[in-house]
Order: structure tokens, then sequence, then C-alpha cells
């Protein structure tokens, strides 16, 4: 595996690679990589023949009081991690690399309207811009031909789909399911700072899922009764507190009065000082979720 900090060797590699007519995969994380990162790396190596992954703590998409300072870095480990994976590049360029001019000063935006208005964007404002003009430059800067996300980040991947709908990318956006812990916890880089009473009471949001697609199941279909049902469940947790719950389209993500498949189920709680978002992916037809 060759790690490169460096935009220009990133393209000389592209360059090469393009012309032995090698397929890329693309998988952009902000490192501290668990299994749900190494699923996606997995995933790409079965269908590419390079895989490129990313490890960027990027500053734009964080706000001012939240964890970008304090967010978990260990380049060592997540090189080790990677190559185990069959990553073949992995680009781990510094901030002033990304931004050679500082990223207070970036005087161009890739903005996304409506999708980021609700659910994540509405409680962190300026977040999906940031996302979304990152994701940009990774997409500019490898070219691949194929960008593989994660389902935990539901909201995200609406963001890049549209983004590469709207905007006529020439990627394929590729979701990979939501990868758990044996109790259920979704996977997170953030679940680190979780102390050990706050990793148990974390367990909320996964049974509150579970507890929605139960009902929905068994044919409930008012979004109302989930979210009551969701919420009395979290409220019981005394180190939970909601942020969100959401019952929405899973493509446009509008906030639904009767579901409809296919639905998204989402949450955002914080657990002392730590926000969790996790979500259910429901499929009416087939009576599954995308998410147990």
């Amino acid at each position: 595996m060759q790690l490169v900090t460096r935009i220009d060797e990133v393209k000389k590699l592209v360059r090469e690679l393009r012309r032995q007519g090698k397929t890329i995969g693309l998988v952009p994380t902000m490192g501290y990589l668990h299994e749900g990162h190494l699923t996606l790396m997995r995933r790409a190596k079965a269908e590419q023949d390079v895989v490129v992954a990313t490890v960027f703590v990027n500053p734009l998409q964080f706000g001012p009081s939240e964890d970008f300072a304090v967010y978990p870095r260990d380049l060592d480990r997540d090189s080790r991690l990677a190559a185990a994976a069959g990553v073949d590049v992995l680009f781990a360029p510094p901030v002033e690399e990304m931004y050679p001019r500082g990223y207070e000063n970036m005087l161009a935006f890739v903005d996304v309207r409506r999708v980021t208005e609700r659910l994540c964007g509405a409680s962190r404002p300026g977040h999906f811009r940031g996302v979304a003009t990152v994701v940009t430059k990774l997409f500019n800067i490898v070219e691949p031909d194929a960008a593989y996300f994660g389902q935990k980040d539901a909201q995200q991947v609406v963001v890049i789909r549209t983004m590469v709908r709207d905007l006529n990318m020439n990627v394929r956006i590729v979701t990979v399911p939501i990868v758990r812990e044996p109790d259920g916890l979704a996977m997170s880089s953030r679940n680190v700072y979780l102390a050990p009473a706050e990793r148990q009471a974390a367990l909320v949001l996964s049974r509150a899922l579970k507890l929605a697609k139960e009902k929905l199941d068994a044919g409930e279909r008012s979004a109302a009764t989930l979210i009551a049902a969701m919420r009395e469940l979290i409220s019981r947790e005394p180190l939970a507190t909601i942020d969100y719950i959401s019952v929405s389209d899973a493509e446009t993500l509008e906030e639904l009065d009767t579901v409809r498949a296919p639905a998204l189920v989402a949450l955002a709680v914080k657990i002392g000082k730590t926000r969790l978002i996790d979500n259910l992916l429901w499929e009416e037809t087939q009576h599954v979720s995308h998410a147990f």
C-alpha cells in the first residue's frame, strides 16, 4: 500500500492507473478506522481494480463548538488496518494541502439545498456544505469510477447522491449497510468518547430503531405513533438527550405522516456529551430493514 499526502502525487498515480485501464474505487473517511470503514474498503476491493481510501478530518464540516480539535486521529493504526483490508493507496493530506489558502478563506463551495436542511442539517448548520465541498474535491482529485459510503450516515448519502445527480458527476455511489457491534451499537469513530456507563446507555438508539421496525412490520403506519414510542423508550435512559427522531421518505428526506416504503427512520441522541446517530431503512414490500 502506498501512503500519499500530496494532491499532485495522487493525480499522477490516477493518470497512470487510467493509462493502464484500471478501475478505481474511492472510500472517503475521516480516519480512526473501525469495522464499518473496513467493510467499505473490502467491498470496493471486490468490485474495483484499485482502491483509494482517504483519511482527512475535514474542518469545513465541523461547527465552532464541535469536536474537530479532539476528533480521534491515529494514522499509523489506520495505515495498518487499511492495508490489511486491501487498500492500494491511502491518501492522507494535511489540512493545508486540501485548503492551501486556509479553509477559513475558501470562496467556492458546493451547496446542496433542501435535503441538507433537515435531520442533522437542522442542528449542524453548514455541516453538509462542508461535506459536499470536500467530497467534490476528492472526486476531482481521485476521479473514481465508484465511491463507497456507509448507510449509517444516511443523510450524507442522500446529499451526495443528489449532488452527483444534479451536477452530472461521473461517479457511481455505492451504499453499504450499517455495521454494528454484537450488542447492536452502530460502529462509529466517536464511540471512543463513551465512558463505560455511556457505552451501555448508547444501546438505547438501536433499541429504539428495533422497536420502530417491530411496529412497522406489525402494520403500524403512523409516523407520529412510531416517534412517540421511540421517544418514550429513549426518555427512560437518564444519560440520553434526544436531538431529533425522524420518519421520512428515504430519497427526499421529506417527513412522513403515513409511512410508505422506502422509509428512513433516523435519530440523533446525545449520550453524555457525545452525539450519536443511527437509522433504519425500511422497505414494506419485503418486510426487511437495512439495520439489524
